[in-house]
């Protein structure tokens, strides 16, 4: 179930980035990533946890797949060489360079009902993922809303399964620095919330800024 850990430096050089976007802590995003072009996510410094869902460009129904992801590929983390997977079984991005390792595909969203239930009834109200993906998509008036919403990736983050089959959310494994690259496949829209989770120590209760770079085709 769990793919071994493959570190891969990427050759690419971040001055001939077409885009260098560094997003603050805690904030939604949505970007329109083109097929060929190679993604760096950015972990500034450390164990910051970046939620991201990946939608075809030009029909959104299609999307990133967290199951479909696991079962052709094996295993529950991402690492280099793995395939994200579409809900149609299309390669949608490539993991082509990672300094961390490993990332999550089933920790999920924070959302208000999660906040709740992990840590207590006056955290419902709090600043959450899902409600980031909600605002950004608004704010976008793209064509797509909340019913869009789809298990996500959660780059950076750790969350291994226990014995008994169950999730722990367990202290990172990134570092100031790390990245993990990314080809698409397809064009995409890239959704991102930069997790604001407070009350996980994961991240040492403090959301931190990451950074998101764009190579064209070489």
């Amino acid at each position: 179930m769990t793919a071994a850990i493959r570190i891969q430096e990427s050759a690419l050089d971040p001055q001939a980035a077409t885009l260098r976007h560094r997003q603050p802590a805690g904030e939604p995003w949505l970007v329109e990533i083109k097929a060929g072009q190679v993604l760096r996510i950015v972990d500034l410094e450390g164990n910051q946890a970046v939620d991201v869902i990946f939608y075809n460009r030009h029909d959104p129904s299609e999307h990133y797949s967290a199951t479909d992801t696991m079962l052709r590929q094996g295993g529950i983390y991402l690492t280099t060489g793995s395939v994200l997977t579409t809900n149609e079984g299309r390669p949608m991005l490539t993991i082509v360079a990672d300094t961390c390792g490993r990332h999550d595909t089933l920790g999920g969203a924070c959302a208000a009902e999660s906040n709740t239930v992990r840590y207590a009834l006056q955290k419902k109200f709090m600043h959450s993922c899902r409600d980031n993906y909600i605002h950004a998509l608004q704010q976008a008036d793209v064509g797509l809303g909340k019913r869009d919403l789809v298990p996500n990736v959660n780059f950076f983050m750790n969350v291994p399964v226990t014995p008994e089959g169950g999730l722990q959310f367990a202290d990172g494994v990134s570092a100031p620095g790390k990245y993990v690259e990314l080809r698409a496949e397809m064009d995409i829209w890239m959704l991102v919330s930069n997790c604001p989770q407070l009350n996980n120590p994961c991240n040492a209760y403090n959301p931190t800024p990451v950074e998101f770079l764009v190579w064209n085709p070489q």
